[in-house]
């Protein structure tokens, strides 16, 4: 049997942020939704002494032949010593025989396109059509990777940047202007960056709240892509009571580690609550953004479904292509 080993060069080839991409991972979500997924809990190692932390995510998905196990190192000290925050490589597996079919040495790329992939996603299904303007918590290559996805699902015509270092958020508005010709800012202010925001995308690894609930105006969209562990925290748990709609990426999860487990821990959202998932609004088995006037919530934590949806389709455009190298086991 031949295993397909692609490198991080030749899967940033087979794989952009783009519609396409979009379309799949919005596809993977509403597989959720329709039932026969099995997908495990995240087995999350936190590493403290290293500001790091080890993820690793899978999901068995009817229909698709193959799956993948996915794993994703987060160490938030890296730039201070020149290397990227993340890293990290997918398996993909026959899920008939379970024999090896591919190695994705990505360091870490395709799980950054389908995180960004995912936030186009529920911004085309919660916000406002005519959403003009985004406000980006970070600083990161996921916040410039976020404002990119928008673009691609809105009309996006300015955008603010806010992190904790003034001079990176600058640097990161200087280039999402020059990039994707739109007007781009820095703001020191969080609640300023905030105000007039059409949608709100939180990209941070924060341990307390960057968002207030006061802050949020009638009208907009959070995206809250942070919070992937149980020690992270971006929105004020309050924010989700004064939410009209909030959605899940996946509910089990959200209540663990996403901004969920956060405002249940305050006591701002009963243990036992149920809300929607992101596929359920996909897929019409619940309803989208309630009006105009509305704020509406998604809490996204990433699911093993986004790993397969994304490593499947590599893999499939590098058979097409005969990229990468083919090793008989």
């Amino acid at each position: 049997m031949a295993v397909r080993v692609l490198t991080e060069a030749d899967l940033r080839s087979l794989v952009a942020l783009d519609l396409d991409v979009i379309d799949a991972i919005e596809g993977g979500f509403r597989a959720l939704a329709a039932g026969g997924v099995v997908m495990p809990p995240i087995l999350s190692m936190e590493i403290a002494d290293a500001n790091g932390e080890v993820d690793v995510k899978t999901a068995y998905v009817p229909g698709v032949e193959s799956f993948a196990i996915k794993v994703s190192p987060g160490f938030f000290d890296n730039p201070k010593i020149g290397l990227p925050s993340t890293s990290g490589l997918m398996v993909l597996f026959s899920a008939r025989t379970g024999r090896v079919e591919a190695l994705l040495l990505d360091n870490g790329y395709l799980t950054d396109v389908r995180t960004a992939a995912a936030g186009a996603v529920a911004a085309r299904a919660l916000a406002r059509s005519d959403a003009r303007r985004a406000a980006i918590f970070g600083t990161g290559l996921q916040a410039r990777m976020q404002l990119r996805a928008l673009c691609l699902v809105r009309p996006i015509r300015e955008a603010v940047f806010w992190g904790r270092d003034v001079a990176k958020a600058a640097a990161a508005a200087t280039e999402m202007m020059q990039e994707l010709g739109i007007a781009a800012s820095a703001e020191a202010d969080a609640e300023a960056a905030v105000r007039g925001a059409d949608i709100i995308v939180t990209t941070t690894p924060a341990r307390a709240p960057i968002l207030l609930a006061e802050w949020i105006e009638p009208g907009q969209h959070v995206t809250a892509m942070g919070s992937d562990q149980h020690t992270k925290n971006e929105l004020d748990p309050a924010c989700l009571a004064r939410a009209d709609l909030y959605v899940a990426d996946r509910l089990s999860q959200t209540r663990a580690l996403g901004e969920l487990r956060s405002a249940i821990a305050a006591g701002n959202v009963a243990p036992e609550s149920d809300f929607a998932e992101l596929g359920d609004v996909l897929s019409g088995r619940t309803g989208g953004r309630p009006g105009p006037e509305a704020i509406t919530i998604a809490d996204l934590t990433g699911t093993g479904v986004q790993d397969t949806v994304i490593a499947t389709l590599a893999r499939a455009r590098a058979e097409a292509t005969g990229a990468g190298q083919a090793f008989v086991t």
